[in-house]
């Protein structure tokens, strides 16, 4: 059995009939996603390559785990009617998923590698927003009635249902298709066969609606710790089922595109492999050129205060500890406010409660940072480390109330950013780290240089 690193050197190397005959000789052993994770790491054309020389079987399996970029392309070089079977032959929600990522011209000539079947069911599906839980849905699930024993139900489901990942748990319907009740297989095994379905039933269940958002869904699941959850129309009618692989494929998109944002980056479409080097760019420039632009305006503060540098250049040393202090703290509010917010702990509603918070929380960080500061120089011009001048005392005062100024300011604005941007509705993670960082230390510079001019007015100013 090779090892994984073995596998992806051969694939480089272009002997993808390895990787062919290993998948077919050890398929219980090779599973299908620990193939597309080797997939993952190559570029694009080796893996349509590697994907084409598997047989039919192996194909279908491998599909739904594959990444967008190389599926949608896979779909695009193959022909039109082994394109069919795959498409045809994929569970419904991964085909749903699979479809959500097209749009105009390339959806059309992909819906005609459909059958009948599907075509009406994705139609239908289609119509709803992309991100409600219609693009995850799975159309695949099993139903019983509530008047069947169990030894009927359990030959129904013989009968007229394949194994599949949304049949650990039955539903139970009425006569108009409408939702009574979940019911979990371990149930129906470990009950008489004798008893009815009705009477293995709690009454509890918990559904989604099919206009719910992704979001919803992700937060539903959390809640109550289910694998799948049913989704209904507003009549109650079952539709379809959502499995929890689906929304941590969803969850895992969205923490990444959060995590990109937060770093100060468009998010990328595709991963990071597979990312063109002029996309790549093109997702870093905009936001360094604004953060550069708004630095620019860190010079042109200090311009301001030109003469007050120029008659105390010892304001000059403390620039970096004053700023990355402000910048710091920042980042450390919106770091927390951002996925307080993420995680639901936190609403626009709770702007005041977390503003008095982030209020006394960057008093007493100001002061905690400004004892240190004003120990630092104390500490130097005793030691003799360092001749501060006859006036040290009070630039030790200003570095002490500079301090806890901006502090005070970095952590309202690290706090108050995100949520003014929520009530517009824009992505809180779009407050970056380094953009809070950059709209700190210019207001910070001038906190700096105000409160030098009035403590050190008459003696070095």
């Amino acid at each position: 059995m090779w090892s994984l690193k073995e596998i992806r050197r051969k694939l480089f190397k272009g002997e993808i009939a390895g990787l062919f005959r290993l998948f077919v000789r050890d398929e219980k052993t090779m599973q299908p996603s620990q193939v597309a994770q080797i997939f993952l790491n190559l570029p694009a054309e080796s893996a349509i390559k590697a994907f084409q020389a598997f047989p039919e079987k192996n194909k279908i399996l491998l599909f739904p785990y594959l990444d967008d970029l190389v599926q949608k392309q896979i779909i695009k070089d193959i022909p039109k009617e082994e394109a069919s079977k795959i498409l045809n032959a994929i569970s419904s929600d991964d085909l749903m998923i699979f479809l959500s990522n097209l749009k105009g011209v390339e959806l059309s000539e992909t819906l005609e590698f459909l059958n009948e079947k599907n075509k009406k069911a994705v139609h239908s599906l289609l119509g709803y927003p992309k991100e409600s839980v219609a693009r995850l849905i799975n159309t695949e699930f099993v139903t019983l009635k509530r008047d069947m024993t169990i030894e009927e139900a359990m030959l129904h489901l013989r009968k007229h249902h394949q194994d599949s990942e949304t049949a650990n748990v039955v539903y139970v319907v009425d006569n108009e298709g409408k939702l009574v009740d979940d019911v979990p297989i371990r149930r129906l095994v470990l009950n008489e066969p004798s008893r009815k379905v009705e009477d293995i039933m709690d009454g509890f269940y918990v559904k989604l609606n099919i206009a719910d958002s992704k979001e919803t869904a992700i937060d539903i699941f959390k809640q109550y710790d289910r694998a799948a959850l049913p989704v209904t129309n507003d009549s109650n009618v079952l539709l379809g089922v959502i499995t929890v692989d689906d929304v941590l494929d969803v969850e895992e998109e969205k923490s990444t595109k959060e995590m990109q944002r937060f770093g100060g980056l468009e998010s990328l479409e595709y991963p990071y492999v597979k990312t063109s080097f002029v996309s790549l760019i093109s997702k870093r420039a905009g936001w360094l050129i604004v953060l550069f632009l708004g630095e620019m305006l860190t010079a042109t503060a200090m311009g301001y205060f030109d003469k007050e540098i120029s008659k105390a250049v010892v304001l000059a040393l403390f620039v970096p500890l004053i700023i990355s202090s402000g910048g710091n703290s920042g980042s450390q509010a919106a770091t927390l406010i951002i996925r307080a917010m993420a995680l639901k702990e936190l609403s626009i509603r709770d702007w005041w409660y977390v503003m008095r918070r982030e209020i006394l929380s960057g008093l007493t960080l100001g002061v905690i940072l400004g004892t240190i500061g004003f120990l630092r120089i104390t500490a130097w011009e005793k030691l003799h480390w360092y001749e501060y001048g006859p006036h040290w005392l009070l630039l030790a005062t200003t570095i002490f109330f500079s301090l806890i100024g901006i502090v005070m300011w970095g952590t309202l604005m690290g706090s108050m950013i995100p949520i003014i941007l929520k009530r517009f509705n824009i992505d809180p993670a779009t407050s970056s780290a380094p953009f809070v960082a950059t709209l700190v230390d210019v207001t910070g510079l001038v906190i700096y240089f105000s409160i030098a001019a009035l403590i050190l007015s008459g003696t070095l100013l």
